[in-house]
């Protein structure tokens, strides 16, 4: 009687899980006819295996109608005249925990979040494993139910004091990381360990007022200095957190790192993507791609994102849109992929459906600065300032009136000229927070010479020359010096420029409309203002400049003549067109 059911088992242990769908459905109609050929527990255990089959082919519709017959049929029998103590006694018992443990997975895959939770939430709380709070830890935490999330969390770490993804979920929500310290402190002590207290601090500093700069520094000491250092997943987080900070190209360096370490790594190649696709370096995006593939179904669903990113890059839109849409869809909570999403959908002037996409990105990663200026973008191109404002606003907010955020925000009151003078008080406070930050210092400069005040403008540019030479510092130096008649300053000036970029075209027509040469071995002979930088200071999708200071924010495309400190106006010291 039980050769049958011995032979089915064989089967789910050698995993042949294609074999079992089609046998169990036969198995099962024969079994309503003729009641010797399963045990009730045998048949109870097949609607089991054949959802285990299901899952594990990725039909997660069929996988979970199985589990729920299973765990209906179990119920029907338990509350039988005569229960079946069999469920009780059986060698390898599958209990319900472990049956709707599947069923929970089910309803994830199926993208079904607050079913899952149910599932979950109905197994009594005294038989909860630790993956059972794991998973309810991470659902409270996706559906913003942050008090219950904190508590699965800190379960699971009182009985598993190693499981750092709760740790990491706990500083996450906001508690201090004493508390997660305390809860993992034995586990300190443990050969090996000893860079654990310095993770739990950095992840810490992340969570905690957007303490970037402190984080950074401690997850470097750990790859300075520890047993950890050139580990993958330490290079990855110490890039995020340069990208969370707003300097991609240090960002590149790390993730780039941790690539060469492991080039099969998921978590970090969107941003990598990101920042590849920022600084414009197309080629090396192109390699994050597989060598071989027929079309964009046979990619690993991570790499969704990286393809779009690269069809993006090669102007292919409507295709570049599609797979950042399923790339999404693979990963609601992917920021890149929605950032890429709303980028794309502004470079199709879809302004109304882009502003969908950033705020979700921002409801994910309100201190992302990324998200704040794509939404003031596309209300700009809308028309809507009021609500460019609001959006502007709360970005100082989120962002703790970071130089970039009240930048953005004077970069909409300059719009009006109801608000002009507001825009030169908050640029004015983003220098007092970093007096060198060039984005506020070009807006600040174009306020002062619209204001008529030539001397105090060219007297702010000159003494950042001093400090961080730009060619668009000299640039302005020149056009401000021309207006005051001034021509060999202005020379001395555009020749700086051109040291700094000598293929600017901009400088070279200043040049050309004052009568003097522009050939380049002129310009390296001339004295410059300051030394030559190697590698520009201003963020490429804030400022639209880069070391390459022709190229637009991408932020922008299809709405250039919005561009905040678009590139195209470089050559007028009076444009303060944003």
């Amino acid at each position: 009687m039980n050769a049958l059911f011995d032979q089915i088992k064989l089967l789910h242990s050698q995993k042949l899980y294609s074999n079992i769908t089609k046998l169990a459905e036969m198995i099962l109609k024969v079994s309503e006819h003729t009641s010797d050929v399963l045990m009730t527990h045998h048949k109870f255990r097949l609607y089991a295996y054949l959802g285990d089959s299901y899952y594990f082919l990725g039909n997660y519709r069929q996988a979970e109608n199985s589990y729920k017959a299973a765990l209906t049929f179990k119920e029907a029998c338990s509350t039988a005249k005569t229960p079946l103590k069999q469920f009780d006694n059986l060698k390898e018992p599958m209990p319900d925990i472990d049956i709707k443990y599947q069923l929970h997975l089910c309803h994830i895959k199926l993208k079904d979040f607050q079913q899952a939770l149910n599932i979950l939430q109905s197994i009594p709380t005294k038989q909860r494993k630790p993956k059972i709070n794991m998973a309810l830890g991470k659902l409270h935490q996706l559906l913003g139910n942050v008090v219950s999330a904190i508590s699965a969390y800190n379960k699971v770490l009182k009985e598993c004091p190693l499981a750092i993804e709760a740790a990491e979920g706990l500083l996450s929500l906001g508690v201090k990381g004493t508390e997660v310290n305390a809860l993992m402190l034995e586990m300190v002590s443990i050969n090996g360990l000893e860079w654990l207290s310095g993770w739990i601090k950095a992840h810490a500093h992340l969570h905690n007022n957007l303490e970037y700069s402190n984080a950074i520094n401690t997850l470097k000491q750990l790859d300075d200095h520890s047993t950890l250092c050139n580990s993958n997943r330490l290079l990855v987080v110490i890039g995020k957190s340069y990208y969370y900070n707003g300097d991609r190209k240090s960002a590149l360096i790390y993730l780039q790192r941790a690539y060469k370490l492991y080039p099969l790594m998921q978590d970090g190649l969107s941003t990598l993507a990101m920042c590849l696709y920022m600084e414009k370096q197309n080629r090396d995006l192109e390699k994050l791609l597989p060598t071989t593939y027929t079309d964009e179904s046979s990619i690993d669903p991570h790499l969704w994102v990286v393809l779009a990113f690269v069809c993006f890059s090669n102007n292919t839109h409507s295709k570049a849109a599609f797979l950042a849409e399923k790339a999404c869809t693979v990963d609601p909570k992917n920021v890149e992929a929605l950032l890429l999403h709303g980028m794309i959908l502004t470079s199709m002037k879809k302004y109304t459906e882009a502003i969908l996409q950033f705020r979700q990105a921002n409801d994910i990663a309100p201190f992302l600065f990324d998200p704040h200026k794509g939404m003031v973008d596309c209300y700009i191109s809308l028309h809507k300032m009021r609500n460019a404002l609001t959006a502007a606003s709360n970005c100082c907010k989120q962002m703790n009136n970071h130089p970039k955020a009240l930048t953005l925000y004077a970069s909409v009151l300059i719009k009006d000229q109801m608000t002009f003078g507001k825009a030169k008080i908050v640029l004015e406070k983003a220098l007092n927070v970093d007096e060198h930050y060039l984005p506020a210092v070009y807006m600040l400069a174009q306020i002062f010479e619209q204001e008529g005040n030539l001397n105090s403008a060219i007297t702010l540019l000159h003494k950042q020359a001093l400090d961080q030479p730009t060619c668009r510092l000299y640039q302005m130096l020149g056009d401000y010096s021309v207006k005051q008649n001034q021509p060999e300053k202005a020379f001395d000036y555009y020749y700086s420029a051109l040291n700094l970029d000598p293929n600017n075209k901009r400088v070279m027509e200043s040049l050309e409309n004052m009568g003097k040469p522009c050939n380049t071995s002129t310009a390296a002979s001339a004295d410059s203002v300051g030394p030559v930088l190697n590698g520009s200071l201003l963020d490429a999708t804030f400022s639209g400049i880069n070391n390459a200071e022709n190229e637009s924010t991408p932020f922008n495309a299809g709405h250039e003549e919005d561009t905040f400190m678009d590139s195209d106006h470089e050559g007028s010291g009076s444009d303060i067109s944003i």
